[in-house]
């Protein structure tokens, strides 16, 4: 289950060069019940990550702020660009891959054959065969070793070292040893981890919290652990103990206190204690973000507040979660944004 992810751009098209960036004209116009803050026009765009959206027009592609308005312009073409993270962009040039900083020039060189985002001041590399990490200035902090990570989160990174899974902190040394047959990342102080053919859940000393018993274990979100026996999915809490017992179709990680899952092949919403919140009813919807859902209805897509009350009409072709108080949304093929209620 772990796997080296490139955090990936929206497209490997070139983009064509230009000089001084046009002002994004932004339109505040009604689209029914609420408004764009950012008008439709973007050929593809990214949520809001730190202040700033990657978003194409034509074969171009430039950073925008909240208002609108290009604040990053990159200083030469890219076939790839990602959005940023703690500062960094990853960009893709012929093969290689590199970073772009906050004023458009490139501040890693594109060397690497694989990389990912940066988090927590370290990005994973590929050299080689081999994987390792570097520093926001470009230097190897720990040297290509591993042949998968799953780069670093609550200060362990999970690496594959010959045919086994273990964990090493931020100075590149072991924090447990590699007796895992597979391994997630850590979230919330625990991590998903197999032994033969079975997850269970282990704590950062390397222990067991919740033996191996599941098919398949995620991630902690919002202090709760998704976790499949069969077919079927369930939760557990953060002692490691089954919560919500595996009984649906599928079911989405928790977030602002409700999980999305599926039963009798539609999607609803419960809370931490197994109960819906807001009855299966719709055919497709995504997770609650920023206090809000997607939810698709008839051919449109619309948002729900957490009592199942539509608080944005259905009107779009497609939309995105809400972040940092906007949700991408496209409307007669182009994308814009959407503005918290």
């Amino acid at each position: 289950m772990l796997r080296f992810v490139l955090l990936a751009a929206l497209s490997c098209a070139t983009v064509t060069a230009c000089g001084t960036p046009p002002k994004i004209a932004i339109e505040n116009r009604a689209i029914a019940s609420s408004p764009l803050a950012i008008e439709n026009q973007f050929d593809t765009a990214t949520d809001f990550v730190e202040g700033a959206a990657l978003v194409q027009l034509g074969r171009e592609f430039r950073y925008i702020d909240h208002s609108g308005r290009i604040t990053v312009t990159p200083k030469q073409e890219f076939e790839a660009y990602s959005p940023f993270s703690e500062g960094l962009a990853v960009i893709k040039l012929g093969d290689q891959y590199g970073y772009l900083n906050r004023n458009g020039e490139v501040a890693i060189e594109p060397k690497f054959e694989r990389v990912t985002r940066f988090r927590e001041g370290f990005a994973a590399i590929q050299a080689g065969r081999l994987y390792g990490f570097i520093k926001p200035t470009g230097e190897i902090a720990i040297k290509p070793q591993y042949q998968l990570t799953s780069g670093f989160s609550n200060g362990f990174a999970a690496v594959k070292i010959g045919e086994k899974y273990g964990y090493i902190n931020s100075s590149g040394k072991t924090a447990i040893a590699p007796k895992f047959d597979d391994a997630w990342q850590f979230s919330n102080g625990l991590a998903a981890a197999k032994i033969g053919k079975k997850w269970g859940y282990i704590n950062q000393s390397g222990q067991f919290v919740a033996q191996p018993q599941f098919d398949g274990a995620f991630n902690f979100s919002d202090s709760m652990g998704r976790v499949r026996i069969g077919n079927r999915w369930g939760f557990v809490d953060s002692s490691g103990k089954i919560a919500i017992a595996p009984q649906y179709q599928f079911a989405s990680d928790f977030s602002n206190g409700l999980a999305l899952v599926e039963q009798n092949d539609k999607w609803g919403y419960i809370n931490k204690s197994g109960k819906f919140a807001i009855a299966p009813k719709y055919q497709f919807a995504g997770s609650f973000s920023d206090g809000f859902a997607p939810v698709k209805i008839g051919e449109k897509w619309g948002y729900i507040d957490p009592t199942g009350k539509i608080a944005i009409a259905p009107q779009f072709d497609e939309v995105g979660d809400f972040k940092e108080g906007f949700a991408r949304v496209r409307l007669n093929e182009k994308w814009g944004y959407l503005r918290k209620p």
